[in-house]
């Protein structure tokens, strides 16, 4: 993604998504990634993360068509609260996987997470033509998955003892939408 995105809508007003950049990269992005609370369900936490883990990390994915990283940010002041993405498209299959993290912790609980699906799923259908998203979750991260049911994902199985959390097994859930037409219209503005 070489070229800036930018995703609205009508129904979204709270947030946009905008394609990240290496301007993103600052001691902010480092701290929400180093947080215990924040990282919980990040493969991140099993390694410290710095400013130059965090640019590689980012200059991956600009370089890979096949994932599409975005930043989170609020409406009414620009401000950067987390990162959704569109990854590990297939493109013979027309499907992909859509994760993302709110860093910041007191964007937790307002619906920004649910509203940045919705926009990063209209985009995935829209835009990049696919035809299924699928989203997992450790079980115990109960607003990960609610966010995603709320906006329209079904849950498809539970992966029993998947994962290990805190060196427990921990269920995987895993939830997926399909490309079915839908009224919601999204705003993309490329510069």
């Amino acid at each position: 993604m070489s070229s800036q995105i930018k995703i609205t809508s009508n129904e979204t007003k709270d947030i946009f998504l905008q394609s990240i950049s290496l301007d993103d990269a600052n001691e902010n992005y480092v701290a929400w990634l180093n947080d215990p609370l924040v990282n919980q369900y990040l493969e991140t936490r099993f390694s410290k993360q710095d400013l130059n883990s965090v640019k590689s990390y980012i200059s991956a994915n600009l370089d890979n068509p096949l994932e599409q990283l975005f930043t989170i940010r609020t409406s009414n002041n620009n401000k950067h609260i987390g990162n959704i993405k569109v990854g590990s498209i297939n493109k013979v299959h027309n499907i992909a996987q859509v994760s993302l993290f709110i860093g910041e912790k007191e964007s937790w609980g307002k619906g920004y997470a649910n509203q940045a699906i919705k926009l990063i799923s209209q985009y995935a259908f829209k835009i990049l033509q696919l035809r299924k998203l699928t989203a997992g979750a450790y079980s115990s991260n109960i607003g990960s998955t609610k966010a995603f049911i709320k906006s329209g994902y079904k849950n498809e199985c539970t992966l029993k003892d998947h994962y290990l959390l805190n060196d427990k097994p921990c269920d995987l859930v895993q939830v997926s939408l399909f490309n079915e037409s839908n009224p919601e219209a999204i705003k993309i503005a490329i510069t």
